[in-house]
């Protein structure tokens, strides 16, 4: 045993004796030799037991090795996690430095914008007037500011007054009546455009022109709706303007478009565009808003209903802009534009799940037609495109409600249904035109299909009341 403790001793010295110095200190722990020649020297000496103890101190060794590795192997992967840690530290930091850079400069330039939108709406002390800047001087703003003087900011009804400078109304020669100018577009959309309607229904189209000026074609898809429209601005020679609503329509803006406060110019859409050239001409202009409640009709032409209802067409102004430039459009007064009363708005709606429910006071105003049928084919007259002015046709209408006026009896029947459904379904009537059975009998189709829904909904089955 005193052999091993000697063995051990010399064994452990070789290990620890390391520790005592550096570079030359640390190869003695790692010198495989000699420990192997300590293990030499005693080996003849040892038994069983002493070999035994001789593996138990070398796993010791072996150990304490692990152990320094492993301390050493943490230590290092500390140390770069903490570099890791500082390096992106430092990144944000820079990232930081470089966002605040980014705000400040959004901050000034969000100023700059507020302050020229300010000296728009009034003047500061001691800032001069700048409608008595002259054209060639520049405003105290810089070369942003805007001239009203020389700038043009309707661009497209500039160029409209430019078109129609020496433009005269030419002499339109009508001599047709009512009935043969219902015959004759029935004849021209069959013939020309293979387009197939009945007699009936074009005077009943013709008709609800000469009632209102917001025409509502309805129906299931496919009965010609949109076509009828399409129709009847090539018989006038004046193709219709198409607005195809979008379910993103929410206000005016999208009839006539807007101002735009940094290119201080309005962009005008093409119905605005349609609306001035009628101001000029005695044409008779369309505009089909087809699909019209895909978005909510109440939203977007609120407006303009509002305006077509009122009884003296001069009072027919919608205001664009609010203020006066100098060369803004001839038929622009003060930014206000009358819409011309040779415009008429025909929409066309589908009754399906994609759409919105027009209103009551949306039907109120206009005139509705359904079409559930499709015309049958027939031989038609061979007729051409009639270039028909709005004054004639405007003529022919008042003649045809002074020489065929409703009678007394009629007259007193609809006044008894409209004090019947005012008591009943809280809807009334309100334009008493010679054409007004056919808006009557209008409201009585919605009614019968509102009560019929509501009874499906109650009772699973229609209604067998008459109204």
């Amino acid at each position: 045993m005193a052999t091993f403790f000697r063995f051990l001793y010399d064994f452990l010295s070789q290990f620890f004796s390391g520790f005592g110095s550096m570079g030359k200190g640390i190869g003695q722990i790692f010198d495989i030799n000699a420990y192997q020649a300590i293990a030499a020297e005693y080996k003849d000496s040892f038994g069983m037991p002493e070999w035994l103890m001789v593996g138990l101190a070398i796993l010791v060794i072996l150990l304490i090795f692990a152990i320094i590795a492993l301390l050493i192997f943490f230590w290092i992967r500390r140390n770069i996690k903490i570099r890791r840690k500082a390096v992106n530290q430092e990144e944000l930091t820079e990232e930081i430095a470089a966002l605040n850079d980014r705000v400040s400069s959004l901050v000034k330039e969000k100023e700059e914008i507020l302050a020229m939108k300010v000296s728009q709406l009034g003047l500061k002390p001691g800032e001069p007037n700048k409608n008595e800047i002259k054209s060639g001087d520049k405003d105290s703003k810089g070369d942003d500011a805007v001239d009203t003087n020389t700038a043009i900011r309707f661009l497209k009804l500039h160029e409209v007054d430019e078109e129609f400078k020496n433009y005269k109304i030419k002499n339109y020669d009508n001599h047709f009546t009512l009935p043969e100018f219902c015959e004759n577009f029935r004849n021209f959309a069959a013939s020309q455009l293979k387009l197939y309607y009945s007699s009936n229904m074009m005077k009943l189209f013709v008709a609800a022109m000469a009632s209102t000026k917001l025409v509502i074609l309805q129906g299931i898809s496919g009965t010609g709706k949109t076509s009828l429209a399409y129709a009847w601005g090539k018989f006038l020679r004046h193709d219709s303007c198409v607005a195809s609503v979008q379910p993103s329509w929410r206000d005016r803006t999208e009839l006539f478009g807007y101002f735009n406060e940094f290119t201080k110019k309005f962009n005008e859409s093409e119905i605005l565009k349609e609306m001035y050239v009628a101001g000029y001409t005695d044409d008779i202009f369309t505009i089909i808003l087809d699909e019209m409640n895909i978005s909510r009709v109440e939203y977007y032409f609120a407006e303009m209903l509002s305006i077509l209802e009122m009884p003296n067409e001069d009072e027919w102004i919608v205001e664009l802009v609010p203020n006066k430039w100098k060369n803004d459009p001839k038929k622009l007064d003060s930014g206000k534009l009358r819409i011309p009363s040779n415009m008429w708005y025909i929409g066309t709606i589908n009754n399906d799940d994609s759409t919105f429910m027009v209103t009551d006071k949306v039907y109120d105003r206009a005139m509705p037609i359904d079409i559930n049928d499709k015309g049958q084919p027939f031989d038609p007259i061979e007729t051409d495109s009639t270039d028909v002015n709005y004054s004639y046709l405007h003529n022919l209408f008042s003649e045809a409600m002074t020489d065929n006026p409703m009678s007394q009896e009629n007259l007193d029947k609809i006044e008894q249904m409209d004090n019947y459904v005012i008591q009943h379904f809280r809807i009334a009537f309100r334009k008493p035109y010679c054409y007004a059975y056919e808006e009557v009998c209008a409201g009585i189709r919605r009614l019968r299909r509102r009560r019929n829904r509501r009874c499906r909904l109650l009772h699973g089955k229609e209604s067998t009341k008459k109204i």
